[in-house]
């Protein structure tokens, strides 16, 4: 079996797999990293949504062959530590503010790409606009759409 190293959270992970299993299945099974969910696995739910090297991704669409060792996959779990200051990250803190959970599933995903959206748009010099948040296609069954977005609003003035 292959050896696939890459960073996970901040720190190093080597792990005995194929190259052809998805990141997903490498994170949940194999580490025990569960923010990412299992949704759809075929990259249209995104409740897996996580970073590699800052910008969002689906896991369960990537091969773990697929990632350099210093590719470095941020989930969930690891979202606080790349924001300055001690607890949750904005985003995060937003969406316990304004309740946006219903069932929760989603929401790991849904953060993800949030915070992936902000960062996006700062790099181009311009704020988030409708049409944006418009763009973000995670799914979420309990319809909780409006807290999402105005959860979004709120944690981007905060990063």
């Amino acid at each position: 079996m292959p050896k696939q190293t890459f960073i996970l959270n901040g720190k190093p992970v080597t792990v005995n797999v194929s190259d052809d299993v998805r990141v997903l299945w490498v994170l949940r099974d194999l580490l025990g990293v569960t923010g990412a969910k299992y949704g759809c696995g075929i990259n249209v739910c995104k409740a897996c949504t996580s970073h590699i090297n800052g910008k969002a991704f689906n896991p369960c669409s990537v091969r773990v062959g697929d990632l350099s060792k210093d590719d470095e996959v941020t989930t969930i779990e690891g979202l606080a530590k790349t924001h300055r200051g001690k607890g949750l990250h904005p985003m995060q803190e937003a969406w316990l503010e304004l309740d946006v959970a219903q069932c929760g599933y989603c929401q790991p995903g849904q953060i993800m790409a949030a915070v992936a959206l902000v960062r996006k748009t700062r790099r181009e010099g311009r704020r988030i606009s409708e049409k944006d948040l418009d763009g973000i296609r995670n799914i979420c069954r309990c319809g909780t759409y409006p807290r999402i977005r105005e959860a979004i609003e709120r944690g981007a003035r905060r990063m």
